[in-house]
C-alpha cells in the first residue's frame, strides 16, 4: 500500500528498496502486535476461548484458564504489515495472503471446537487433512498454470536440478501440508513453536532476498526467482509479529498460539520455501519441526509393528511428539524450550552456510 502510494505514485525512491521496507515491516508487525494484544486477550477471555487439555498429556502440561487462539494476533499483525509494506502487484504476495487466511480459518474452526465446544480433539484428522490438501492444491495448481518454474533444486550441488513437470503439484502440496502439520505438532510448550518459526523466518528472509536478486543469485549459484524479493518483507514481518507474540507466550504463557497460528504459519513457511525453490533448506532450517514430526511417525508405526508382532505395542519414546518425551523424563518446560531454540539457531546457521557451499 505504502509502496504503491509513496514509490509508484509519488516517486519517493526510498520505498523502492526491499531492505528498507523489510526493516519497517518487522517494526510495524511488532508494534501492531503489542498494541492489539490487550484487546485480543480481553476478547479471548470474554468469549471463553480457553485451551482444552487432553487427558493423556503430562501433568506439567495441564494449564487451565489460559486463552488460546493467540495466533489471531500474529496473523492480524502480519497481514497488516504485508498490506502496508509489500508491492501488492506481486502475485506471490496474494498467494501468501491466501495461504494465511485459508489455513488460519481452518485452524480457527479447529480451535473453536476445542475451546468453545469443549472437545479436546477438535476437527477430525481426516477433515483437517482434507482441507489442508485442498488449500495447498489450489496454490500448487495456480503456480503451475501461471508458468511458475517446476524445477527442483538441491543444495550443495550447484548443477543438480531437474524438472518435475506435473509432479510439481504433489511436491508443492507435500511441502506446504507437511510443514503446516509439523509446526502444529511442535506447538506444545510455552514458546516452543514460535522460536523455530523465528529462526526459520530469518533464514528465508535471507534466501528470499538472494533469490529475488539476479546478481546475487547468479554469484551464489542459487535459482533466480523474479519477484521473490518481496517475500523478504513477508518473512521480516513474520519475525516482527512472532517477537510480539513471544513476549506474551514465553513461560509461563499468557496466551497459547492455537491451531489458527500453527497451521497457518507452518503453511506460510512451506509456501515461501516452494516459491524460493529452497524446499531442502526448509528441512535444515526447520529441523526442529522435522524431528518433532519424525518422532510421531516413528512412535506410531513402531507401536503398530510391535503390537502386530508381539501382541502388545511398544514405544521408543516415553511420549510423542519429542518435547513430551523430555517432559516425561523430568525436564522442566523452560529447559526443553530453550534447548530446542538453541538447536534451531544451530540449524539456521547451518542452513545459511548453504549459500556458499556449492
Amino acid at each position: 500500500m505504502l509502496y504503491i502510494l509513496l514509490y509508484q505514485v509519488l516517486g519517493i525512491t526510498l520505498f523502492k528498496y526491499i531492505s528498507f521496507r523489510s526493516i519497517y515491516a518487522a517494526l510495524t508487525a511488532m508494534f501492531v502486535g503489542f498494541l492489539l494484544y490487550p484487546y485480543f486477550e480481553r476478547k479471548l477471555k470474554d468469549l471463553q476461548f480457553k485451551q482444552t487439555i487432553k487427558d493423556y498429556l503430562p501433568e506439567t502440561h495441564k494449564k487451565k484458564n489460559v486463552p488460546t487462539m493467540g495466533g489471531l494476533l500474529i496473523l492480524t499483525a502480519l497481514l497488516i504489515s504485508i498490506l502496508v509494506w509489500n508491492n501488492l502487484f506481486n502475485r506471490f504476495i496474494w498467494v501468501v495472503i491466501f495461504v494465511l487466511l485459508a489455513f488460519g480459518a481452518l485452524g480457527f474452526v479447529d480451535d473453536y471446537i476445542k475451546a468453545k465446544l469443549k472437545n479436546p480433539e477438535g476437527l477430525s484428522e481426516r477433515t483437517k487433512f482434507f482441507f489442508q490438501l485442498l488449500f495447498a492444491t489450489l496454490v500448487a495448481v495456480f503456480l503451475y498454470l501461471s508458468g511458475f518454474s517446476t524445477e527442483l533444486y538441491f543444495p550443495v550441488f550447484k548443477n543438480l536440478h531437474f524438472d518435475l513437470g506435473l509432479l510439481f503439484i504433489p511436491w508443492a502440496v507435500f511441502i506446504i501440508v507437511g510443514t503446516s502439520n509439523a509446526v502444529n505438532l511442535t506447538d506444545g510448550l510455552d514458546g516452543l513453536a514460535i522460536g523455530p518459526v523465528l529462526t526459520t523466518s530469518f533464514v528465508f528472509m535471507v534466501f528470499s532476498y538472494v533469490a529475488g536478486n539476479y546478481k546475487l543469485a547468479s554469484y551464489l549459484h542459487i535459482p533466480y526467482v523474479p519477484g521473490a524479493g518481496e517475500l523478504t518483507i513477508v518473512c521480516s514481518a513474520l519475525i516482527g509479529a512472532s517477537l510480539a507474540f513471544l513476549w506474551f507466550n514465553t513461560y509461563p504463557a499468557e496466551v497459547f498460539m492455537g491451531d489458527v497460528g500453527s497451521l497457518s504459519l507452518g503453511a506460510l513457511l512451506g509456501t515461501v520455501a516452494v516459491l524460493t525453490k529452497q524446499e531442502f533448506i526448509l528441512a535444515i532450517a526447520g529441523g526442529v519441526f522435522v524431528l518433532e514430526t519424525l518422532s510421531v511417525i516413528v512412535q506410531r508405526y513402531y507401536f503398530k509393528y510391535t503390537k502386530r508382532k508381539y501382541g502388545q505395542g511398544r514405544r521408543i519414546f516415553k511420549m510423542a511428539p519429542l518435547h513430551h518425551h523430555f517432559e516425561k523424563k523430568g525436564w522442566e518446560e523452560p529447559k526443553i524450550t530453550v534447548r530446542f531454540w538453541i538447536l534451531s539457531i544451530i540449524l539456521a546457521l547451518l542452513a545459511l552456510s548453504m549459500l556458499k557451499i556449492r
